[in-house]
This record gives structure tokens, C-alpha cells and sequence, in this order.
């Protein structure tokens, strides 16, 4: 089909040549039923929860399937004993998580770029788009790795024990591997989500999840070979999940998003660059705030039973979060993909279902953590005194995950929109200037020890799902169209 015949029968201006036709198809009769049932709601929300639950589905599986690797690492090194438990949770929480966090943000980009140029039907672009972002975060995460090098100096410095901090300076080195796998593992899944190939990634992540408990098991329970050992089969099993992506990219899994390595890879990395780090803030400033209590918990008394608590509320906390950021990842893809076609409603209407459904989730969780806190404690410890203090902690942990369920969607909608920048500045209002301060007034001058601290951080994230809530009702839906529509003719006339 030719250019100009195309754009007469979709009467889409950005629309280019596209060999994808059965994938138009498809999208043509989702809208065309859309448009016949726009009387229906119920009908109409039904539509959109299946199109989000595709991405979603696999993308909750997914992450969920990747954290478990850290998981269930913890475990067995929790069932060997409190020190390597406390060790391997402060790495992996604080250090892993601060540049986890950073490195995820700078990926989520390209569900902004890929996910309007898939919208649009620009299809080539989505390749470049990743090869750019394999550029910037592996030179990213290479800048980032005095923290693993001088893991233990740092910690020392925040008030660990030195036996912690020596032991986990040593983890922090073997996970090197793991942090470098990052740059590739996280592109690789957006730039496949947003081609709605979702499956692919689940089964991937799937393997790399058995493979890692047998290695785990093998390594761990039969050989012996202690915390070294374990940190080492989170390297490989992170390293599994990027070569199977890979090899699906690279063998025609893609053959019209992927064509190969280019030079436009190198083209336009400074305006790319700064959209990357804006994601990069964003999303490292939500997921490094509750492990603050971590670094706290070094400082009080009984300090390593306090850290093992805080590090498996934690963990539950980032565990379930894998779940609200599925739908992260979802509403980032659907609201690109309904910007780049043009769709000021779709995009509206997409933003609605999501916050709902994953609202649902939440509470369904909330209830589950109220009920069972000291079942779920005994997956990573056998120490009553880590699980007693883990009980104490349950209703705030509850309340936690409540609120991170609202708030990953509507962050969603500002990677989908492409506001990371605006979003970057709520965060550290939100977090860092309302939630921290009032912690420490309430843990610290008012004498409330860590339940303050963590309520008072809690205020930090109402504070900030509140503002983005106004801010994503108020959106000009129009107005978002015509700027990816620019944007996405500014980038085709560049090709």
C-alpha cells in the first residue's frame, strides 16, 4: 500500500507505510467497536480492561517474576543466617534499589517515545529508540558504579554496623554483573511491551524464575558455596532474561521494529538524553523513599533486628509493587499509543480504568497484609523477634501498599504524556520536603520511633498522589495529541 493511499484510508496524517497490516486490522475493528459502543460504558470499559490487562498481564508476571530472583535470594540467605539476611537486604534494597530505580526510570522513555511512534505507526523508529536508550543507560550505569565499589564506606557513613557494611561491601562487588544487566534487560522489555508483544516477555522472565530457584537451591543448599555463592546466581539469572530477550529481537522476533544496528542510534542523544534522566529522577525518587528506613533502622537500638524487619516490610512493600507497576508500565503504553493515534479520548478513558482496577488491587492486598503479617514475615526469617517487630509494623505496611497503588498509574499517564520533568519536581516536593521532614519530627522530636518516621513519610506520598491526581484530571487531552503529533513529524522528518 502506498504512502498517500494509507493516509487516504485511515485519514491519520502521521500514519506512514506499514507492513504490520494484520496489527491494523485489528486496531481498525478495536476502534470501529469503540466508536459503535460509545453509549455503553460498561461495554466500553470492558474493551479497555482487556487491551490493558494484555500489557498489563504480562507485565505484572513479568516484574513480578524478576524481583522474585531477588526474593527468593533473600530467603535462602535469611535461612542461612541474620547476618548474610542482613547483609544481602541492605545491598539489594539500598544500593541495588537506588540504582534499580534510576536505571528503570531512564528506560521508561521509551514507552513515552516507542509507545507514541508505535501509536503512529512509525514503526522503524522503535528500534532506534532503543538503541539509543542501550547507549545512555549502560554510560549511566557505569557512572554508577562507585556505589557498589565503595559500598562499605558508604554505609558505614549512614550508620551501619561495621560487620554489615564489611559484609555487604563484598555482596555489593559479586552484583556488579546484575546492575550492568539492567541497561539491556530493561529497554529490551519496553521496546517489546510496547509493541504489544508482551507474551515473549513473560516467558522469558518465566525461565530465568525456575532456572534461578534450581541454581539457587544447587548452589545454596547442595554445594555450599555461602553469600558469595548466592550473589552470584542473581548475575546469571538477570544475564538469562537479557539474552533471551535478545535472542527473540535478534533472530526476526521484530523484523520491521528491529533492523539491525544504526547510526541514528548516535543521532539526537542530547534531547533523548534529557527525557531519559527525567524518567530516571521520577521513578528513583519513588522507589528509593521507603528504603530511607533502612538506612534508619542502622542507627537504632537492637539495630540488625530492626534492619531484618524493615528490610522484609520492605521487600513485601516492593514485591507487591511489581503489581501497580505493571499498570505503570500499561498506562504508559496505552495513553502513548492513543496520543500517537490521535486519540484525545482514548488516552482520557484509558487513565480511568487503570487507576480503578489497579484501586481493587490494592485493597485486596491491604487486607491481605492486615490478616497474615506474621505468615508473610516467616517466608524470610525463623527469628520470633524479627517477626514480632514485622507484626508491628503490618498496618503501616498495609497503608503503604494502599496509596502505591494509586500513584504508579497516575505516574503512568506522565510517562505516556512524556511530563517526567514536572513529575521529577512533585516527587521531590512530595517526598523530600513534606514526607522525610515530617518523619523526622514525628519519629525523632515527638519520640515515635520508626512508626513516626514511616507515618510521616506516608503523608509525603498522599501529598504527591494528590497533586498528580489534580493535575492528570485537569489534563488538556487535545492539547497532549497535538504535541505528540508534532513531535512525531518533527522525528520522521528527521529519518
Amino acid at each position: 500500500m502506498g504512502l498517500g493511499e494509507e493516509e487516504k484510508e485511515n485519514n491519520q496524517p502521521l500514519l506512514i507505510s506499514s507492513p504490520y497490516q494484520e496489527e491494523q486490522e485489528e486496531e481498525d475493528r478495536y476502534n470501529q467497536q469503540q466508536e459503535s459502543n460509545g453509549g455503553n460504558l460498561i461495554r466500553q470499559t470492558w474493551v479497555e480492561s482487556k487491551k490493558m490487562w494484555h500489557i498489563a498481564g504480562p507485565s505484572i508476571f513479568t516484574r513480578l517474576a524478576m524481583f522474585s530472583l531477588t526474593v527468593i535470594t533473600q530467603a535462602f540467605a535469611g535461612h542461612l543466617n541474620d547476618h548474610d539476611l542482613a547483609a544481602i537486604s541492605i545491598v539489594t534494597t539500598v544500593i541495588i534499589g537506588i540504582t534499580f530505580g534510576f536505571l528503570l526510570g531512564m528506560a521508561s522513555a521509551l514507552e513515552t517515545l516507542c509507545g507514541q511512534a508505535y501509536g503512529a505507526k512509525q514503526y522503524h523508529m522503535l528500534g532506534i529508540y532503543m538503541q539509543r536508550s542501550w547507549v545512555l543507560l549502560f554510560l549511566s550505569s557505569i557512572l554508577l558504579l562507585p556505589l557498589f565499589v565503595f559500598a562499605t564506606p558508604i554505609l558505614k557513613l549512614t550508620g551501619q554496623s561495621a560487620a554489615v557494611a564489611e559484609l555487604a561491601g563484598v555482596v555489593a562487588l559479586w552484583l556488579i554483573p546484575m546492575h550492568l544487566s539492567f541497561a539491556f534487560q530493561f529497554t529490551l522489555v519496553r521496546f517489546l511491551q510496547c509493541q504489544l508483544k508482551t507474551a515473549v516477555v513473560a516467558w522469558v522472565s518465566g525461565l530465568a524464575l525456575a532456572l534461578h530457584v534450581f541454581v539457587s537451591w544447587l548452589f545454596v543448599y547442595k554445594l555450599r558455596v555461602g553469600i558469595v555463592g548466592t550473589a552470584i546466581t542473581l548475575d546469571f539469572s538477570w544475564w538469562v532474561s537479557v539474552l533471551g530477550l535478545f535472542c527473540y529481537v535478534g533472530c526476526g522476533g521484530c523484523p520491521h521494529c528491529w533492523t539491525g544496528f544504526s547510526k541514528q542510534a548516535f543521532v539526537g542523544l542530547w534531547d533523548f538524553f534529557k527525557l531519559s534522566v527525567a524518567s530516571g529522577v521520577m521513578l528513583s525518587l519513588e522507589n528509593f523513599y521507603y528504603r530511607v528506613l533502612i538506612i534508619i533502622s542502622g542507627n537504632m537500638n537492637n539495630a540488625e533486628v530492626a534492619l531484618d524487619a524493615l528490610s522484609i516490610c520492605i521487600t513485601i512493600y516492593a514485591w507487591e509493587s511489581m503489581i501497580p507497576l505493571g499498570f505503570f508500565a500499561a498506562t504508559g503504553v496505552r495513553v502513548a499509543n492513543e496520543l500517537g493515534a490521535g486519540n484525545a479520548e482514548g488516552a482520557k478513558f484509558a487513565t480511568i480504568v487503570s487507576v480503578f482496577t489497579s484501586l481493587v488491587v490494592g485493597l485486596f492486598f491491604w487486607f491481605l497484609i492486615v490478616v497474615f503479617p506474621d505468615k508473610l514475615a516467616m517466608i524470610f526469617s525463623s527469628n520470633t523477634s524479627v517477626i514480632t517487630m514485622v507484626n508491628e509494623l503490618a498496618l503501616l505496611l498495609a497503608f503503604t501498599v494502599l496509596f502505591n497503588c494509586i500513584q504508579p498509574v497516575l505516574s503512568g499517564v506522565a510517562v505516556g504524556s512524556g511530563w517526567q520533568a514536572l513529575v521529577a519536581f512533585i516527587n521531590i516536593g512530595s517526598y523530600y520536603i513534606v514526607g522525610v521532614p515530617l518523619g523526622v519530627i514525628l519519629g525523632c522530636l515527638l519520640n515515635f520511633g520508626i512508626k513516626g518516621i514511616w507515618a510521616g513519610m506516608i503523608s509525603g506520598t498522599v501529598v504527591q498522589t494528590l497533586i498528580l491526581a489534580i493535575i492528570t484530571v485537569r489534563c488538556k487531552w487535545e492539547k497532549e495529541v497535538q504535541t505528540a503529533r508534532i513531535h512525531m513529524t518533527s522525528q520522521a522528518a528527521t529519518e
